[in-house]
């Protein structure tokens, strides 16, 4: 054989067992991306699997028809809950990461500063915290950056000013603190340029946003030319642009400060054990893929989009008049205000500031004209499902929502509906505090002290008391959690049932129902969300969460309840649950017997057992009142705590 027909064989040998070396890399970081998602309700993952060498058709995932390199993760508005697997920055070929609205937790890998070829990174309206790793400077081809709706803090990173490609950043509705890093500001000064870093480097930038978040200073020269929208609810100096009010932002840095210290005392702090044993399985799967790798070289890259399938909520895919009329009489709705979608399109920044979505919502907050803060929950199903039986069934919820009346119960504000473009939304209240999960989970626990948690416990359960019996017929939240309490300025909670659409959104067959009747979707309905043993179950968690300062799932405990459940069995235990950030001399340990023989009764695994929220509050009115009367007479510390809980 000729040497040089030699050499090109072993070259391409060679490059074969590179690209199939490449190839399973990719497959173990993708395995590690999924073992932790611990919760995938819409089986979005269930064809990744590990057997199959060639990832190119698992859902959401695009490869390049050249190398068959993974290029595309895109699995936006999935319900995916977990953590960011710090694997992903294994991806070398990766140009396109779609992580948006789903429920992402704890920190952003530093790893995801290996990927050299990104050119798009999304992971707005999710659950991350911690600080923006500095690592994100390091991808030179980095032309978009959405980190907006989640819970970063911490200083906005210099080294961003490395990214010269970057065109988008959007980092508003976190809870970033510092100044704006410049670098190349007039009143800075460098001897060279090549040494500076900070957003003013960042001369191809032409959309920024860092609004609602907690930063001080001066806003620099180089962005003066912003929109102020792009810049409000800090705490700036500069007397141009609508701040925070005052009390928020020095209740911030006052939390800053202690945070700060906790992260300088935690940086020795070894990786976690599940990290870890990520790692190993990692290197296990690789090790094993390479013995296949000459035969996964030889494979051909089947050609498949890469397309989201995920569609915006106001697309339409067939004109409005070539469904079917819909003949509902409006009257219906008379006592309800209708507001149109343009005031809540101004209210609400063109429907730019998201506090929240799922896959069948999102959740804009705004401002009315007359100054009222609202929550706008906007319907995220297509013209295709939306028939007579759907329309009547939207408003049938509005008029069942609108003759709620209680104090710990949010107002519906209006509603809109309008065809052109297709929309459906409602309009509550907003309470400006945050939810109590923020308070509880996000480092501002110390702000709820004993007497002020039962002050909320017995609070929400008054509400619910009267949902489930004062009101007929009943009502029932669809998904009561710690982040469907809302917190008024004196802490004051606000229920929101902004998950009531689920299941009308999620199930197309209501919209394509054809010879059904009303009384099918009414009973379907009431199956699903009248169902008040689920609800006493719910607060049985969130009195959970009110006593251990601990989320309901989370990636030390796990399942609150199961962690639970080995001291609720016993009462000698109890005091086992307290959350550490509460000085034990104020926990009343009567109120917190009572407490937990009520979780006990709530998450009762039989739900007929479980006692209806009328005793439910009848215990806790009787007993913790009782018990915070004792308190006080026997501490004047106390006392003026309590007092200052209650009032």
């Amino acid at each position: 054989m000729p040497p040089a027909r030699l050499l090109g064989i072993s070259i391409f040998c060679l490059l074969l067992f590179k690209n199939s070396e490449s190839v399973s890399d990719d497959v173990s970081a993708l395995l590690a991306f999924k073992r932790a998602i611990y919760k995938d309700p819409l089986s979005k993952l269930s064809d990744w699997n590990s057997r199959d060498k060639d990832p190119c058709t698992w859902s959401g995932v695009g490869c390049s028809a050249f190398n068959s390199r993974v290029v595309t993760l895109e699995l936006s508005n999935s319900s995916l809950q977990g953590f960011l697997a710090p694997e992903i920055g294994s991806l070398g070929s990766l140009q396109k990461l779609m992580l948006d609205r789903n429920t992402f937790m704890d920190s952003i890998p530093k790893d995801f500063g290996k990927l050299k070829n990104l050119i798009e990174l999304n992971l707005s309206s999710n659950q991350l915290a911690g600080p923006i790793p500095s690592e994100i400077g390091d991808m030179p081809k980095i032309a978009k950056i959405d980190l907006h709706a989640n819970r970063l803090d911490g200083a906005i990173p210099p080294e961003l000013g490395k990214l010269g490609s970057l065109l988008e950043l959007r980092l508003s509705n976190n809870r970033l603190t510092g100044t704006i890093p410049a670098s190349n500001d007039s009143n800075m000064e460098s001897t060279n340029s090549n040494d500076q870093i900070g957003l003013c480097q960042l001369s191809q930038l032409t959309d920024i946003d860092l609004s609602y978040n907690f930063l001080v200073g001066d806003i620099p020269t180089c962005l003066k030319q912003i929109q102020r929208s792009s810049l409000v609810g800090n705490c700036f100096q500069d007397n141009d642009t609508s701040n925070r009010p005052l009390q928020q932002c020095e209740i911030n840095q006052d939390t800053g400060k202690d945070n700060h210290t906790d992260e300088n005392e935690q940086k020795g702090l070894p990786e976690p054990l599940w990290l870890l044993i990520l790692e190993v399985i990692a290197a296990v799967s690789f090790l094993c893929l390479l013995t296949l790798c000459t035969i996964t070289g030889l494979r051909r890259c089947r050609a498949r989009s890469s397309g989201s399938g995920n569609s915006a909520p106001w697309t339409r895919a067939v004109s409005w008049k070539e469904k079917t009329v819909i003949s509902i009489d409006d009257d219906l709705l008379v006592n309800v205000p209708k507001i149109s979608r343009q005031e809540l399109a101004e209210a609400c920044e063109d429907f730019s500031n998201i506090i929240g979505s799922s896959h069948e919502t999102v959740v804009y907050k705004g401002t009315l004209k007359d100054g009222r803060e609202i929550a706008v929950v906007s319907l995220s199903i297509s013209v295709h499902y939306w028939n007579e039986y759907v329309e009547l069934y939207f408003q049938k919820e509005v008029i069942e929502m609108a003759r709620l009346s209680h104090e710990n119960v949010a107002k519906l504000v209006g509603y809109c509906k309008e065809s052109e473009p297709f929309s459906r939304m409602l309009v509550f209240q907003y309470p400006p505090n945050g939810t109590l999960y923020e308070h509880l989970h996000d480092g501002e626990g110390w702000q709820l002290s004993w007497p002020r948690r039962m002050k909320l416990a017995l609070a929400i359960a008054r509400a619910l008391r009267y949902l489930h019996t004062e009101l007929q017929p009943p009502f029932a939240a669809a998904a009561l959690t710690s982040s469907s309490i809302y917190l008024t300025e004196d802490y004051s909670p606000k229920i929101i049932d902004f998950e009531r659409w689920r299941y009308l959104v999620s199930k197309p067959g209501l919209g394509s129902v054809n010879g059904g009747s009303v009384n099918s979707i009414t009973d379907s309905r009431h199956k699903r969300f009248m169902d008040v043993q689920a609800n006493a179950f719910a607060f049985g968690v969130i009195l959970l969460e009110l006593i251990s300062g601990r989320a309901s799932v989370s990636k030390d405990t796990g399942d609150l309840v199961d962690w639970a459940m080995k001291h609720l069995e016993h009462p000698e235990e109890f005091s086992k649950l307290v959350d550490e950030r509460l000085q034990r001399q104020s926990v009343n340990q009567e109120s917190l017997g009572i407490v937990c023989n009520v979780v006990n009764l709530c998450i009762d695994p039989e739900p007929s057992r479980r006692p209806s929220m009328s005793m439910i509050a009848a215990i806790l009115e009787e007993g913790i009142e009782a018990s915070a009367a004792t308190l006080m007479r026997d501490s004047s510390l106390a006392w003026a705590e309590a007092e200052l809980a209650i009032s």
